[in-house]
C-alpha cells in the first residue's frame, strides 16, 4: 500500500486502521489478546478461600500483559510501514505507547498527529481519517 495515508484508532483491546489510497479506502482490524484483569482460578470468594499458589504474582501478570501488548503493537506497526504519513487517535494510553514504539522503530517522522478520541464506530473512525487528511491537504494548498 505505497503512496497512502493512514489513520489508527487504538486502545488496548482493538485497533482499526483506515488506509486512504488513490483507488479508495481500505480498513484493517486488529484485536489484542490482552486481558486487563486476569481471573483467579479456584472458587469464588463467597464460597471458599483462594490458595496463594493459585494466584500468579503481580510481576508475572505484568510481564504477560506487556508481552501481549508488544505483539499487538508490532502487528499494528508492521501494517503502517508503507504509509507515507499517519495519524493516531484513541481514548487511553495505547496511543502514546504506540507513538513511543513508532519513534523507536524509526517511523516517528511520518506520524502527523496523536490526538484523544472517545470510542467510535468504524464509520466514524473512517470519516475522521478522511476529514483529517482532506483538511491537511487543503491547508497545504493555501500556502
Amino acid at each position: 500500500m505505497e503512496n497512502c495515508k493512514a489513520g489508527v484508532w487504538i486502545d488496548h483491546r482493538k485497533a482499526l486502521m483506515v488506509f486512504i489510497v488513490p483507488t479508495g479506502e481500505r480498513t484493517l482490524h486488529f484485536v489484542s489478546k490482552v486481558e486487563r484483569q486476569l481471573r483467579r482460578s479456584g472458587d469464588s470468594p463467597l464460597k471458599g478461600r483462594y490458595a496463594a499458589d493459585q494466584v500468579p504474582a503481580d510481576d508475572s501478570r505484568q510481564k504477560a500483559l506487556t508481552g501481549e501488548l508488544n505483539v499487538y503493537y508490532d502487528a499494528v506497526i508492521a501494517a503502517l510501514r508503507n504509509a507515507e504519513s499517519f495519524v493516531v487517535f484513541g481514548p487511553g494510553e495505547a496511543k502514546s505507547e504506540l507513538k513511543s514504539r513508532l519513534v523507536k522503530n524509526k517511523l516517528g517522522r511520518r506520524l502527523s498527529a496523536v490526538t484523544t478520541a472517545d470510542k467510535m464506530t468504524d464509520r466514524q473512525i473512517a470519516a475522521k481519517v478522511r476529514e483529517y487528511f482532506s483538511t491537511q491537504s487543503s491547508a497545504k494548498g493555501k500556502r
